[in-house]
């Protein structure tokens, strides 16, 4: 065991605790929020509802789901071996708590101006620059880096294409009929077994191997089919109630329709959130889950360590902070000022989007739900013209796409020399 580490272990535990609970925090506040910014900014749900769904949905996409990204973030991107960790493992504890500290700070910049930012580029670029800079560039499995690379770019264009396939199929089958109240009726259900069946037919295939539960494929089909027939049969019942008014049709022709799509879109924001849980936290409880194993193992590096269920509950009750203080601010940029949302439109977007986070999650690539859900949005605003777009927004959006790399790197590679001045 390193001198610096039986002196400091404690300190360096406490301090990734704080540093971990800041970047969740920014997680909800940035990410959570644009995770949940379609339902909102369609009406579907208000921002308390919102805070309630993410707390619940969240924490059980980490714990169900999660497990297979958080490895990644936690020993997938650097090489423990070339990066002599194992003569020196307070250098990774440095790194980890430079990035987490770096990426946190950016979320909290940029979630205070409301721009939707992605937090996987934010932990991924600072954990990157950090190994670099402070160690060396072979430290970095560069290969692993490239195929999540591709994701931001991949993730959006996939997601994009499904929310414009969603929307143009709800235009023929609904909004484009003689009766859309009735056909909407008629169909909605089908949509809702669609999202039950998907999320769960991911989770069971990919994500639940973690947890002790190992099921063959038709095992896990048939137990996704009944949960989509299940969540269907739930929303046939809360659509019961909902009869078609003329008077409020007068202004928006579509408004009865909307009601019924606000339903539909309760379950597509669990669905969210739950695909994000399966994502995202694991970029506030991947480092953390990293110093805890080298500091509990006295600087030993296990090739498997499990992932305490404290760690999970940390990463998910920062989240749900984060976003209950902050979240309103790019819940508005999602749910506002991209295009306008309807239920509708805001369903086509966030099924699309946790079905390909989901997807992704299952592989164990950490794409960034910022960039799928607004692919997503852009997908659906592009099926009614690109008119539909606030293009100005878009470009904003971008441009805090492109910076947030360089601005997590510059931030790390600094709190790693800081940190190596202060301890070493």
């Amino acid at each position: 065991m390193s001198e610096i580490l039986s002196q400091y272990g404690f300190i360096f535990l406490v301090l990734a605790c704080v540093f971990a609970f800041f970047m969740a925090w920014g997680v909800g506040a940035n990410d959570v929020a644009n995770a949940m910014g379609t339902s909102v900014g369609a009406g579907a749900i208000t921002i308390k509802q919102a805070i309630l769904i993410a707390m619940v949905f969240e924490f059980a996409g980490a714990y169900l789901a999660g497990g297979e990204v958080t490895s990644t973030i936690r020993s997938g991107i650097l090489d423990i071996e070339k990066a002599g960790f194992e003569e020196a493992p307070e250098l990774l504890i440095y790194g980890m708590l430079s990035a987490l500290l770096a990426a946190g700070m950016w979320l909290l910049i940029a979630s205070r101006r409301g721009w939707p930012v992605s937090t996987t580029h934010s932990i991924i670029g600072a954990i990157v620059g950090f190994a670099v800079v402070g160690i060396s560039p072979d430290a970095v499995k560069w290969g692993q880096v490239w195929s999540i690379v591709a994701s931001w770019v991949v993730s959006p264009l996939v997601s994009g294409l499904a929310a414009f396939l969603l929307f143009w199929s709800v235009q023929k089958l609904i909004l484009d009929t003689a009766d859309p109240f009735r056909n909407a009726k008629k169909y909605v259900p089908f949509y809702i077994f669609l999202v039950g069946f998907v999320i769960s037919m991911v989770t069971l295939v990919k994500g639940l191997r973690h947890v002790g539960l190992e099921l063959s494929f038709i095992q896990s089909t048939i137990f996704a089919a009944v949960i989509g027939m299940f969540a269907m049969m739930v929303g046939i019942f809360f659509m019961r109630g909902i009869k078609e008014d003329k008077h409020e049709n007068e202004d928006f022709h579509f408004a009865s329709v909307e009601r019924i799509f606000g339903v539909l879109m309760i379950f597509t924001a669990c669905s969210m959130a739950f695909a994000h849980g399966s994502n995202d936290v694991a970029n506030a409880i991947g480092p953390l889950a990293a110093i805890n194993g080298v500091v509990q193992s006295g600087g030993v590096f296990a090739a498997e360590s499990k992932l305490p269920v404290w760690i999970l509950l940390l990463g998910g009750v920062g989240i749900a902070s984060g976003l209950a203080t902050l979240g309103y601010k790019v819940i508005a940029t999602i749910g506002k000022n991209i295009t306008e949302l309807t239920p509708s439109r805001g369903f086509a977007a966030e099924l699309a989007a946790a079905t390909t986070v989901v997807i992704a999650s299952g592989t164990g690539i950490p794409v960034s739900t910022t960039h799928t859900l607004v692919g997503a949005v852009l997908g659906v605003g592009l099926a009614r013209g690109i008119g539909a777009l606030d293009l100005r927004v878009v470009g904003k959006i971008f441009l805090s796409w492109i910076v947030t790399l360089p601005i997590g790197t510059g931030f790390s590679i600094i709190i790693f020399f800081i940190l190596r001045a202060i301890f070493g």
